[in-house]
């Protein structure tokens, strides 16, 4: 199955971007109108993110979603044939000063992103980089290992390095060691696993946990932390943002930075709130449930 899938990828994307937006709009038909995908769960994530939006407004915010969400998945098998000049031209990395000043000092960075705009394409940024001091993608690995060789070929192809997320203190201790630098970018606004769940805020009116992973290895390693945003201009193209979340990370209360870092992102959905990723499981646990199962555990 995966031999035909990729067979049919590799082919389809020699063609340019543009006609494989084609492709994009037959899939926004099948996906929103015929064969549903999880639109009753992206459908009650907008309600209970936007409570003073009125069906109408939540229905215009919910196809520019899903229009968003098939130009994605298009965007990320493009990324098969997609040269560097290419990705260049279509994703503006932006002025990272906030990064190369940080290398100045000596230190590496930790770079929290989110399933904001076009996140794969992020990983682009080593093209702007050092060659001794690339990005290292913490990654979940995928069951299927077929598929996890594949994404994990397509987010190193512009000169990153992979990272599964089980082996990344081992990596950044192991780096250290060696007097290396790098940025290591982690998508940080999953839904935490049930028993990692620490802390709890206020994110787009709900209650919700939040992973605090990245904080705890900031302040263990002193690494100054920062936000990419990712903005889409137009169709096909993209610039990024950088934000400062702690450049001095010890000197932070207990999840300031996990705080400031969800705030970012919270005023930039709010902006523009269709190229957040709605499909997520993002509010699977609710804060009863969990006191109740770690009570009886």
């Amino acid at each position: 199955m995966f031999s035909i899938f990729y067979g049919f990828i590799w082919l389809i994307t020699w063609l340019p971007l543009r006609v494989l937006y084609l492709f994009s709009d037959l899939f926004y038909l099948i996906i929103y109108y015929i064969v549903p995908y999880r639109k009753k769960l992206a459908r009650e994530n907008l309600k209970n993110a936007f409570p003073e939006k009125s069906k109408k407004e939540l229905r215009k915010i919910e196809r520019r979603f899903y229009r968003f969400f098939c130009d994605l998945f298009i965007e990320t098998i493009y990324q098969v044939h997609m040269s560097e000049a290419e990705v260049r031209r279509r994703f503006d990395l932006g002025n990272i000063d906030l990064i190369t000043q940080q290398y100045a000092l000596g230190k590496s960075v930790l770079n929290m992103t989110a399933h904001y705009g076009n996140w794969e394409w992020g990983s682009s940024l080593s093209l702007l980089l050092p060659p001794e001091s690339p990005m290292q993608n913490v990654y979940k690995k995928l069951s299927n290992k077929k598929f996890d060789k594949l994404m994990s070929n397509l987010r190193s192809k512009y000169k990153g390095q992979n990272i599964e997320a089980q082996d990344l203190m081992r990596s950044m201790i192991r780096l250290r060691n060696e007097n290396k630098i790098s940025t290591f970018a982690m998508i940080s606004d999953q839904s935490p696993f049930l028993f990692h769940i620490h802390h709890w805020m206020t994110f787009l009116n709900q209650d919700t946990p939040v992973i605090i992973g990245t904080e705890q290895l900031a302040k263990k390693f002193d690494y100054p932390v920062i936000y990419t945003h990712v903005i889409r201009v137009k169709r096909g193209y993209y610039r990024c943002e950088y934000y400062p979340v702690s450049l001095n990370p010890k000197a932070t209360a207990d999840y300031e930075i996990t705080e400031t870092y969800m705030r970012i992102l919270e005023e930039k959905i709010n902006e523009r709130p269709e190229y957040w990723l709605w499909t997520h499981k993002r509010w699977k646990h609710k804060r009863e449930s969990i006191t109740t199962v770690r009570n009886r555990s």
